[in-house]
Order: C-alpha cells, then structure tokens, then sequence
C-alpha cells in the first residue's frame, strides 16, 4: 500500500494519469488497496450527499474472463488487476433517510433540516428522468475521483464506456435500480499509455456568454 512519504502531490496525479491499455497480468492489488480505493473514491461529492453509485467490483479470474466479451474483448479487462463497473443509482432518493439519520444521531443535523430535505428530495425526484439524469451526473464523479485515487496509490486505470450494458446486467445479475455506466480497469501498467493532447483552455473556455 502507498504511503505517506511516498504519495504523489495533487497535480502529479492529475499531470501524470493517463488511460494506460495493457497492464501486469501477474500483478494483483491486496484487499486493503482495494478497500482503500473504494474507501476514498467514495468521498466523492454527490447531490444532497445521496452517493449515487455502486462499484461492483471484478477480480476474480473467473469474473473478468466473463466480462472481456461483454467488453467487446478489451484485453485490459481481463488484464488488470480488477475492474470496477460503476453503477448508477437511479433510486438514490432512498439513500436520504439512512444517510441524514446517521448525520442527525452525529449531531451534524437537526432533524428538522432532516425532514425538509428528504421532502425537497422526493419533490425533485417526481420530475420526469430526475432520477437516471442525477444517477448518470453523480456516479461520473466518483468514477473520476476512482482514476485519481488509483493514480494516487501508483495504479493506472481506463475508463471504458464501450460495453453490452444489457449483457452486463444480465451477467452479473445487476438490479433494475442501476444502470451500468462504465468500466474502469486498474492495475499496473505493462505499457505506458499512449500520448494525447489536449485543446488549449483559450478553445474550451466561453467568459459569460456565447
């Protein structure tokens, strides 16, 4: 596991993470780097703190071997050291009650707030899509702070959208609550990524208004 002394700065992580192809197939992450993963990319942030997302997690031999088709034979599926398929939680407002409980028995809500949230919450998700669209929007943010982190503990990922969703769903058994987004592998790399550029923040930047 990395350690303290040894943890890259901030903008080492995010100059140096690139989508890395072909990776250490004899290479295999401890649980505690797994948990330590799962623990930190969970600290993304989400509306309301609802945490829209899953990460089912593929390390198994066995398991990668049968997403590498669904994954239109992307080696790096079966390569890495796991995969983690995130999954988007299209009925995340079921999350309130439990996460705002456990703020108010911490003293970091009165209940009240508790109450006129979770009632704001089930207001908003009435609205058509309101649900997918914050499931969709919210799990992308802890599938990116998943690369960083990753980064950050000396592991490479690829994010990888190209994939059978409905396959996925129905080989490893996914409720209809989720949506499977993407899959990121992670592991160590056998190659380094290939080089990419970048447009110039004067192409992708509007000041006020088109």
């Amino acid at each position: 596991m990395t350690t303290t002394a040894t943890k890259p700065d901030f903008y080492s992580v995010i100059n140096e993470r690139h989508s890395v192809k072909k990776y250490d197939a004899s290479h295999k992450m401890t649980k505690e780097e797994i948990h330590q993963l799962l623990e930190d990319s969970q600290k993304a942030p989400s509306a309301w703190n609802l945490q829209h997302w899953k990460f089912l997690v593929l390390e198994s031999d066995e398991a990668k071997a049968k997403a590498l088709p669904i994954a239109y034979g992307q080696q790096q599926v079966a390569d890495a050291s796991i995969v983690v398929c995130i999954l988007a939680d299209t009925e995340a407002n079921k999350n309130a009650d439990p996460v705002f409980e456990e703020a108010v028995q911490k003293g970091y809500m009165p209940r009240e707030v508790k109450d006129s949230l979770i009632q704001q919450i089930e207001g908003a998700y009435t609205i058509p899509d309101m649900g997918k669209d914050q499931a969709l929007m919210n799990s992308s943010l802890s599938a990116m702070q998943l690369m960083l982190v990753a980064k950050g503990m000396g592991y490479d990922t690829c994010a990888m959208g190209g994939f059978d969703r409905q396959k996925m769903t129905e080989e490893f058994h996914i409720p209809s609550r989720y949506i499977p987004t993407m899959l990121i592998s992670v592991g160590k790399a056998a190659e380094a990524a290939y080089p990419s550029t970048r447009f110039q923040v004067e192409d992708v930047t509007i000041w006020e208004t088109f």
